[in-house]
């Protein structure tokens, strides 16, 4: 099995399509709302990302298949006058979860702010996630 973990270009069709593709695939788990994203949502999410700098999206593949994805935002700490990124969105697919992939995702979040100079991450999780909230706390 070969995994890779890019930053997204998502001026590349197979990022903006992997993007969509695994957020839907989120949207529609019970956890992220059981329901498939808004046709408004497919059509516009990735060109109005692109259009952020503060927005950075992570992908992971496994065998060239979309297998992750994660999308942090760029805020700012008033307290420390420095930027911080914001883990906004994870998810891997069903399929590949329990090989690691979230945590490399989130190395390269990690490498990411180290780059932008921030002076920490943040990483919600939802109250009914219980095996991130085990794995993260």
């Amino acid at each position: 099995m070969a995994m890779e973990v890019v930053e997204a270009d998502l001026r590349l069709p197979e990022h903006a399509t992997a993007v969509i593709q695994l957020l839907d695939e989120y949207a529609r788990d019970p956890i992220g709302g059981g329901k498939a994203l808004p046709p408004f949502v497919r059509a516009n999410l990735v060109s109005e990302l692109r259009k952020r700098d503060v927005a950075h999206v992570i992908l992971a593949f496994v065998d060239g298949e979309p297998a992750g994805l994660v999308i942090c935002l760029e805020g700012f700490s008033t307290f420390a006058c420095r930027p911080l990124l914001y883990v906004h969105d994870a998810i891997v697919s069903a399929e590949h979860r329990g090989h690691g992939l979230c945590k490399r995702m989130l190395a390269v979040a990690e490498a990411v702010a180290l780059r932008l100079g921030c002076c920490k991450m943040t990483l919600e999780v939802l109250q009914g996630n219980v095996l991130a909230q085990a794995a993260y706390t």
